[in-house]
């Protein structure tokens, strides 16, 4: 533990910014395994990019430790493992377990700000000042769920997916599985990011719509703001595809089958159409899915992320099961730039199970929750830390030659 702070001040809750997350790897709340301390471009405005380590592990199935440590279900699943400090290949469709660089150190008990009262032993010396526990959530990168590659970060004795409890100390492990194309790998990679939140404080239905009449959240085709009686909003913001241009216009990208492998280390490197298959505009707006095939869409409207507020999409539940979408899931603060901007698109990474499945221009595709962050980060997103996809239409990741 750093000698610099004993003490952690949170006043408001929220997501913490980046000015406070450093502060917790400065507490050592956060940190980097041995020989590979925190990177100052890890920090976003949000959230914490987290790394790749060294060793890749080849398991037989997926998996939630729940009552074990990961590495003891590893040990059940094992199949081989490989070095991937100098890079490795990762095959579709076969699950492998990386531990990452980076470990957690949640205090399980806090000071209250309020009335100073002691709740608990802390964690070592430090003492957690807040109303409440910290708690953490990962989620893929962008890049991540627009190469069709699955993760999702394991703790152990967790009964669920990303979502890491107050009092957590360990490691974290990375569940990675690509899933169109072979994908090589290197240590210290970053496949995954971590928000870590004091309270958990979701703004409502009617929060949202108050905010996007005063502060705008949604735009219309033409980057104008959105009437607030026509914006969608149930348990969060809805987003619908956009399945309409003029002819030979790109809507959207389906994924070729056994492609050659993509080196994550190569950025603006590969033909989109070694990979892709482009879906143009048809006088019908609308397009059936094949069944486990990949698809990059756009979202109709065009969003924003106040700098107030961090957003995650989350996939739109039609109940079915059929239809799974937006891999990707954290949208940082200054996402889309300021209402005069008109905001950026929302790229949706969309897989149908099962059946063939059709979908219409303006179908509602997924719904983006929001939460306010517990002070307005140092820095957005965009411009100043080289964003990849700000200001984006339809766009595919980064590693792909685009104009």
């Amino acid at each position: 533990m750093s000698e610099k702070i004993s003490d952690v001040t949170l006043r408001t809750k929220g997501i913490l910014p980046v000015q406070k997350l450093k502060l917790l790897v400065e507490a050592g709340i956060v940190s980097g395994v041995e020989g590979h301390p925190i990177e100052e471009n890890q920090f976003q405005p949000n959230s914490i990019d987290l790394r790749l380590g060294e060793t890749a592990y080849r398991v037989r199935s997926s998996f939630l430790p729940e009552n074990e440590t990961v590495q003891q279900k590893i040990d059940k699943l094992y199949q081989y493992s490989f070095s991937i400090t100098d890079g490795a290949v990762l095959e579709p469709n076969c699950v492998y377990i990386i531990p990452l660089l980076e470990t957690l150190n949640l205090p399980d008990s806090h000071y209250s700000s309020q009335k100073k009262l002691f709740n608990g032993s802390g964690t070592g010396d430090l003492r957690l000042i807040s109303a409440e526990n910290l708690t953490a959530k990962a989620n893929p990168k962008s890049t991540t769920g627009r190469l069709d590659i699955f993760t999702r970060v394991i703790t152990d004795y967790s009964h669920r997916f990303e979502e890491i409890e107050p009092g957590f100390e360990g490691n974290l492990y990375l569940e990675v599985v690509p899933k169109s194309f072979p994908i090589r790998v290197r240590t210290g990679q970053r496949l995954n990011q971590l928000r870590v939140r004091h309270g958990h404080t979701v703004l409502s239905d009617q929060e949202i719509l108050r905010v996007h009449s005063s502060d705008p959240l949604l735009f219309d085709e033409n980057g104008e703001p959105m009437d607030v009686h026509s914006v969608k909003v149930n348990n969060g913001l809805f987003l619908s595809v956009n399945l309409h241009g003029d002819e030979n216009d790109i809507l959207g990208y389906k994924a070729k089958k056994h492609r050659d492998m993509i080196d994550l280390d190569n950025i603006n490197h590969y033909e989109i159409s070694d990979f892709w298959e482009p879906i143009l505009a048809g006088s019908d707006e609308h397009l059936i899915l094949e069944p486990e095939a990949f698809y990059i869409f756009a979202s109709r409207e065009r969003c924003r992320i106040p700098k107030h507020l961090a957003a995650e999409m989350v996939a739109y539940d039609t109940g079915s099961g059929e239809l799974r979408t937006h891999y990707a899931g954290f949208f940082d603060s200054g996402f889309g730039g300021t209402a005069e901007d008109g905001g950026a698109r929302a790229v949706l990474e969309v897989r149908s199970h099962d059946v063939p499945f059709l979908i219409e221009h303006g179908q509602t595709f997924c719904s983006m929750v929001f939460e306010p962050n517990s002070e307005i980060p140092e820095f957005m997103y965009g411009n100043d830390i080289k964003s990849n996809y700000q200001g984006q239409g339809l766009k595919l990741g980064k590693h792909f030659r685009q104009k």
